[in-house]
Order: structure tokens, then C-alpha cells, then sequence
């Protein structure tokens, strides 16, 4: 799977947040479960000072066995109190481009990261959606770097 290193600057993401881990039975139904919450319940509109109109799936804090999963926005300024804010690092990332079934095409893109020698630093990994036409999504995910 090809990608390119980039350097971001630091972003501020606000939105709602849970744990979790890939050995956790529930995953997949907690991850779902906050995409579910951020869409229908008009999470997204309340979101004041957006950089853009992308939504972000962003995954830090991690420890041995756990992270933290944050579904939201990257906004200029956080005046969202009521929302969990994060902070992605700046450094550099490699960035993925993904396009086809939001679902499919993201499960599948993460199992071939995991399967490869990146020399992740693990600070904070993040899916940027950009758009979804007629099904069809186009998603960056972009993987910490040391």
C-alpha cells in the first residue's frame, strides 16, 4: 500500500470521545456507536469555528492495550465547552489515501497498516473523511511517524 510523509502543523479537534482497543470485544461497536452519535445527534452542526468541512475519527492517548476514540472536527479555536477537546501533534505523518466503501475501504486500508514496518510513534493517528459521493468515500488516514 503506497503513502507519502507530510508534515502537519498541530490541529485542534473537538467531539465526542470513548475507549477502547482492538482486543476489546466491543470495538467495533463502540467506534460505530460514536460516528452513530456525532451524526444523528447534530453533534456536527453544533460545532462552532470549523477549519473545514472534513469530519475526523482520531485515535491517541494509547497505552498497552487501550486508546482513546475521537469522532469530530478540526476547529480553529476550541468555543465548543460541552465537546472533548484533542490536540493532534505537529510532526510528520504518513498519509494514506483511501477511496471506495467508508466501511470496507477503511477496515481494509487499517489492516494492511498494521502489517507494515512503519516506525509509528503512536502520538495520535487520524482518518480525515473528505468526501462520500454516491458511495463512493475518499478518506486520508494519517499515521503518527517518530
Amino acid at each position: 500500500m503506497n503513502y507519502e510523509v507530510v508534515t502537519l502543523k498541530e490541529k485542534i479537534v473537538v467531539g465526542t470521545c470513548a475507549r477502547t482497543g482492538n482486543d476489546d470485544p466491543d470495538c467495533v461497536k463502540i467506534i460505530g456507536g460514536l460516528w452513530q452519535k456525532f451524526m444523528a445527534e447534530g453533534i456536527w452542526e453544533s460545532i462552532e469555528n470549523k477549519a473545514n468541512t472534513y469530519c475526523i475519527g482520531l485515535y491517541s492517548d494509547y497505552d498497552e492495550t487501550s486508546y482513546d476514540v475521537t469522532v469530530g472536527c478540526e476547529v480553529l479555536e476550541n468555543s465548543n465547552p460541552k465537546l472533548t477537546e484533542k490536540r493532534i501533534s505537529a510532526g510528520q505523518y504518513a498519509v494514506f489515501h483511501v477511496k471506495g466503501d467508508v466501511v470496507k475501504a477503511v477496515s481494509e486500508a487499517w489492516g494492511k497498516i498494521w502489517d507494515m514496518p512503519l516506525d509509528r510513534s503512536f502520538s495520535g493517528d487520524f482518518e480525515e473523511y473528505l468526501s462520500n459521493d454516491n458511495g463512493v468515500a475518499e478518506i486520508n488516514i494519517y499515521i503518527a511517524l517518530k
